[in-house]
């Protein structure tokens, strides 16, 4: 069900967003209509605007991670480096173009940004495939979710072919690190078939990451924690997950997913 907008929205609907934001943009602000919110928003949620920004409502945390690579470039975790003082709704940006990121400042109806959603509301469970050979463990994975973020391989192996090695205690504790490291969801994991997959305990929370390139850092997408409702603009929802990646250079073709377009064209930090 999707959580009632706060006073200042009332009477907005989404073809009305556009001019609401132009005006927000325009008289920068910010926080002057944020601070008409006089008491607190209970239901977080993340609303997705049409061909704008996403609606951040329930005093949600946002903060900063980079990933932790080693000498070789493999990404290993990622590390906090800090966090964004927010009003308990906040716009975050969509379409790439905003001077103040991860903030929208309304770029997106200068560009006519084309923010048409195409990411399937389907279940992952509907999707995926397990690993075969896996032993004491069930790996899954789900293509449409993938980021190719690479915490899933290394130069020496990958998770595919440590699937069938994990009667091995050891092997099977790193392919469970590599999995809840995986910042979109698209691999999860169960200790046997047909039981729940196992998640890390991960915090309500919004992360605009860094990744780490050979040559450079560069922007990465919105990882959103803690099951975090996500709402499309025609109101249908997506499914909960405890790990989603959203796209915010506005060049994903599973938009608001991420798919890993912004490797292919990077923006560097």
């Amino acid at each position: 069900m999707n959580a009632p907008r706060p006073d200042y929205m009332a009477g907005i609907h989404t073809r009305h967003l556009r001019e609401f934001l132009v005006i927000i943009a325009e008289l920068a602000a910010w926080r002057l209509i944020m601070a008409q919110i006089d008491e607190p928003i209970d239901v977080k949620q993340i609303e997705v605007s049409s061909d704008g920004p996403y609606f951040v409502i329930g005093d949600i945390p946002l903060v900063s991670k980079t990933q932790v690579v080693s000498k070789y470039g493999e990404p290993l975790t990622w590390k906090k480096d800090g966090e964004f003082h927010t009003d308990s709704a906040y716009f975050l940006c969509r379409c790439g173009h905003s001077s103040v990121k991860p903030f929208c400042d309304g770029t997106h109806i200068k560009i006519k940004f084309d923010g048409t959603e195409t990411a399937p509301t389907s279940l992952t469970a509907e999707r995926r495939e397990i690993y075969p050979g896996s032993k004491n463990i069930v790996i899954r994975k789900d293509t449409v979710l993938c980021t190719e973020a690479g915490f899933c391989s290394n130069r020496l192996t990958n998770i595919a072919e440590m699937a069938t090695r994990t009667d091995d205690s050891q092997v099977r504790t790193q392919a469970i690190a590599m999995i809840e490291h995986c910042p979109s969801g698209a691999l999860t994991y169960a200790l046997s078939e047909g039981e729940a997959d196992i998640e890390a305990d991960l915090p309500q929370q919004i992360a605009m990451t860094t990744e780490v390139l050979s040559e450079s850092l560069i922007e990465g997408p919105l990882w959103v924690t803690g099951n975090i409702p996500i709402i499309r603009s025609d109101g249908k929802a997506f499914e909960q997950r405890n790990r989603v990646t959203l796209c915010n250079c506005g060049l994903s073709q599973h938009k608001p997913l991420c798919d890993g377009t912004h490797r292919v064209y990077p923006r560097k930090k």
